[in-house]
């Protein structure tokens, strides 16, 4: 390749590749459930300028080339929900999912004061599963996605990072 891959804040015009790399990157997971209406696949563009607006984003870029992406908003109790992790799959098992998340949590946590970080992943997600355990996240408990998919929740402490390859 010749080029390493970058992690940096995403800014406004990013806000289209990221939109296509979820697209992209989410068609394994809606396989994984049988079901194409999962919320990532039917998020919209506008939808998702309004996070890379108001939210804690931040990219993975080899060159010019958006090619990972995670997103991180704080609710009122101080914790910090973290989604919208995705690396395009041939790049995926190279770490850069794991320098995404330390990268959100860091800005979360110095940013805006996020003491705790919590995300959600599908129950059968097992390829998730093992990266978010992997940096210390622990499941905590179960819910129903609005898509309807069983999903896994992971929290833990701001500060706390495992191996992060």
């Amino acid at each position: 390749m010749g080029m390493s891959v970058t992690i940096a804040g995403a800014a406004g015009q990013d806000a289209e590749q990221i939109f296509k790399l979820q697209y992209l990157c989410f068609q394994s997971e809606a396989a994984l459930y049988g079901n194409y209406r999962i919320d990532p696949l039917v998020q919209t563009l506008e939808s998702v300028r309004e996070e890379v607006a108001a939210d804690c984003v931040f990219v993975a870029r080899l060159g010019d080339e958006v090619v990972g992406s995670v997103r991180g908003r704080l609710t009122e109790e101080g914790a910090a929900d973290i989604g919208g992790l995705c690396v395009h799959p041939r790049l995926q098992g190279h770490g850069i999912g794991a320098r995404l998340l330390r990268a959100a949590e860091t800005a979360l946590a110095e940013q805006r004061g996020a003491t705790r970080f919590r995300l959600h992943t599908g129950h059968r997600s097992e390829h998730s599963l093992r990266l978010y355990r992997r940096v210390g996240y622990e499941a905590v408990g179960r819910s129903t996605g609005a898509d309807g998919v069983e999903m896994i929740v992971l929290e833990k402490s701001a500060g706390v990072y495992a191996a992060t390859a």
